[in-house]
C-alpha cells in the first residue's frame, strides 16, 4: 500500500476538489463524491501516511498524481 506522508485534512479535500470531488456531509470525517465514488476522510492533521494513500488509490491516483495535486 502506498504512503503519503504529511497531508492534512484541509489540503486533501482541496487536492480532491481539484478533481470534481465535492463534500456531501461532514462530522469526524468529511465524505467527499464525484457522483461516482464516495470517499471518507478523517479530520486529522495531518492524516495518517498510510490512510492517505488508501483515500488516494480509492480516487484512482498515484502517490505521485495526489501530490502533483496539493
Amino acid at each position: 500500500m502506498p504512503r503519503i506522508p504529511g497531508v492534512s485534512a484541509d489540503q486533501a479535500i482541496k487536492a480532491l476538489g481539484k478533481l470534481g470531488y465535492r463534500v456531501i456531509r461532514q462530522a469526524k470525517h468529511v465524505v467527499l463524491s464525484n457522483g461516482v465514488t464516495r470517499l471518507s476522510l478523517p479530520r486529522h492533521s495531518p492524516v495518517n501516511a498510510f490512510t492517505m494513500g488508501a483515500i488516494a488509490q480509492d480516487a484512482g491516483l498515484t502517490p505521485d498524481e495526489f501530490s502533483a495535486l496539493l
